[in-house]
């Protein structure tokens, strides 16, 4: 009876500093939403990354909310001959990756707690030592690398479908299960069905496509499997809504709902 009365103490002990320290950071994180970005921080990210400035206005300050606490709560690391990640390049990346929190019902990147920077293109070794180079990559053990020479790149051009921050930053809400499947969870169990069937036959016609040499608006890499066919659609969807939706309109309602956002209406009411 004494080792269980113990046990029923620990588990009890245990539940309560969960509590508390849930509590703690909800508090925190309220503190940290209700501070704004500076006008230098707001007139820079209008400057530097289009879709930020393309946000419809109501957007605005939650996407600025949403970006206080990302800052806060994820660590930059410089990697390679970086020497420091500037407060000018962690709002460049924190913006773009919260816009698929904005809207979408969740409120973080699952075990997100790092961002591993490279100057540019970096080189890394797979088990069995073949050599690869990346401009990106989004761990399930809580950390997303990026070059900041593609990050540049892609924040600049924001028409072009190439977005390595919103690219995988999408693998981390995929892999917010701990899985990387082009499965994320999503708002409401009976949505599964019908969003399995949109991607699978949009994913399988891309496929076809790329087989035969055709190409799509869809990044070609978004054949390599059903991850990275999520990854990439979402890239498309914000960056080129307009002809996403007219050639995969299915695909565009899919991620409509998902994030919650009409990217097609951004035009004419960015703030």
């Amino acid at each position: 009876m004494e080792g269980i009365a113990i046990f029923i103490v620990i588990v009890v002990s245990a539940g309560l500093v969960a509590f508390l320290y849930r509590r703690i950071k909800l508090s925190k994180r309220r503190e940290v939403r209700a501070t704004p970005l500076t006008k230098e921080d707001c007139s820079m990210l209008h400057e530097k990354v289009p879709l930020y400035a393309a946000l419809p206005g109501a957007l605005g300050p939650e996407m600025d909310a949403r970006i206080q606490v990302f800052l806060h709560e994820v660590g930059f690391e410089p990697c390679g001959r970086l020497e420091e990640v500037t407060r000018e390049m962690q709002l460049i990346i924190a913006s773009q990756a919260c816009l698929l929190l904005l809207a979408s019902g969740y409120d973080h990147f699952g075990r997100l707690r790092s961002v591993l920077v490279y100057p540019d293109a970096y080189e890394v070794r797979d088990e069995l030592g073949i050599k690869s180079i990346r401009l990106g990559e989004s761990w399930t053990s809580g950390s997303v690398v990026l070059s900041w020479q593609s990050v540049k790149q892609g924040s600049r051009n924001a028409e072009d479908g190439l977005n390595v921050v919103i690219h995988e930053f999408a693998h981390q809400l995929d892999q917010f299960n701990g899985v990387a499947d082009g499965l994320p969870v999503l708002k409401d169990r009976a949505d599964y069905p019908e969003w399995a069937s949109v991607m699978r036959a949009s994913f399988e016609e891309l496929l076809e496509r790329v087989s035969k040499g055709r190409r799509t608006v869809l990044d070609d890499y978004g054949a390599t499997n059903p991850a990275e066919f999520f990854a990439v659609s979402t890239e498309t969807f914000f960056e080129k809504p307009r002809q996403l939706e007219e050639t995969h309109s299915a695909l565009y309602q899919q991620l409509k709902r998902f994030y919650g956002l009409d990217p097609l209406s951004w035009g004419s009411e960015g703030r």
